[in-house]
Formats: C-alpha cells, structure tokens, sequence
C-alpha cells in the first residue's frame, strides 16, 4: 500500500491565511536531492519556519504550539509555481492528511492525490469561515469525509460539499498510488491481454 487509506478525517486544522503559497515557500529548491518521499516534513515552509541560524521562528504556525491537527488550511490559490512533486511529499512527511484552500493549483493539486494528501476545495466564503472558526477556538474541528466528499465544521455542522475525480477518489479509499491500482486490477489485465488477437 503507498499510504494510508483515507475515509473520514476528524482533526483540528493549522490555519496558514496566506494566498499564492508557492511551491517553492512549501519546500525550497535547495532540498529536492532525495527521490525517496521521506524526511521532507523537515523542511516544510522551511525558510518561513527557521531563521539562518537554524533557530525557529517564534511568529510563524508549525512553530505555534497552540495550533495542531492532521488539516492545513491555506489561503487562495495555494500549490502555485513549479511542479516539483516533493512539494506534496512535505506536506504528507509533515504529518498533513489533507489541504483545504479556496483554489488549488492543479499540478499541486495532481501531487497531493497521488501521494494520499486530500486537496479539499472549498468556497470563499467557507474558507473564511473555518479561518474565523480556527481563529475563536483553536481546538475546533473539522470533519472531511472522502465517500460523502463533504467538508463540516463541526461545532456549528455548517458543511459543503467538494469535488474529486473518481479515480482519485477510489484510490485514496484504498491507499493506492497508480501503480497500487494496475496490481490491484493484475487479474483483469491479464485476462483481457488473453482475449487479444495475436
């Protein structure tokens, strides 16, 4: 299995209100040496979050013990910029099981689907409710459930619903990653490669 399965996810979310987050501000260029998808969680938001001298900086959300969760919530068009895929790989090694933003770029978006991080795509307006809601209450919780593809906020059962491809979705259902999913199907290939004219 590439990931783990995703079906309901109930956490409280890390709120990161700050739109056109590139890639390259969720994992800089000068980490992308590993092809391997561990040890990226490091250097999330990593000049955001240390200062030169490796120290953490005391103002910025992962270094804020008051917010915590298995959600990011980020602003307006957040994944925008290069298409390095280990921008999505720091985001899962972080610990983040899914993404909610009023607008993904689509290459991140692809990336978060392959590798089990949910891009969860609301309204504007719902986006800045559950800024609002993180805001008054840090602890507050949301609801994302991958089979009904709705999003709830919990302490108000304010909810909307968001899409998926399907494909995606059965595969995070099932933790597959694409070549997860050929395996899956192996008997079905092979069955039909039989029925080729040769």
């Amino acid at each position: 299995m590439a990931y783990d399965k995703f079906n309901i996810l109930t956490s409280s979310a890390v709120p990161l209100p700050i739109e056109n987050v590139d890639t390259d501000q969720i994992i800089p260029a000068r980490f992308l040496k590993a092809t391997e998808r561990v040890g990226f969680g490091d250097n999330l938001f990593r000049d955001w979050r240390y200062n030169g001298d490796d120290s953490p900086k005391a103002d910025f959300v992962l270094n804020n013990p008051t917010y915590s969760g298995k959600i990011l919530v980020g602003g307006k068009n957040f994944g925008s910029g290069s298409s390095r895929e280990h921008a999505a790989w720091s985001v899962y090694d972080y610990g983040f099981r899914a993404v909610v933003s009023s607008f993904f770029a689509d290459i991140f978006k692809g990336n978060c689907l392959n590798i089990g991080v949910l891009p969860v795509q609301v309204s504007a307006e719902f986006s800045d409710k559950i800024f609002a809601a993180i805001e008054a209450d840090p602890n507050t919780e949301l609801e994302i459930n991958l089979p009904e593809q709705t999003i709830t906020l919990k302490a108000t059962g304010e909810k909307e619903s968001f899409d998926i491809n399907g494909y995606k979705k059965n595969n995070m259902l099932n933790g597959f990653d694409d070549i997860d999913y050929l395996q899956n199907i192996k008997e079905d290939i092979i069955e039909f490669a039989d029925k080729l004219p040769y």
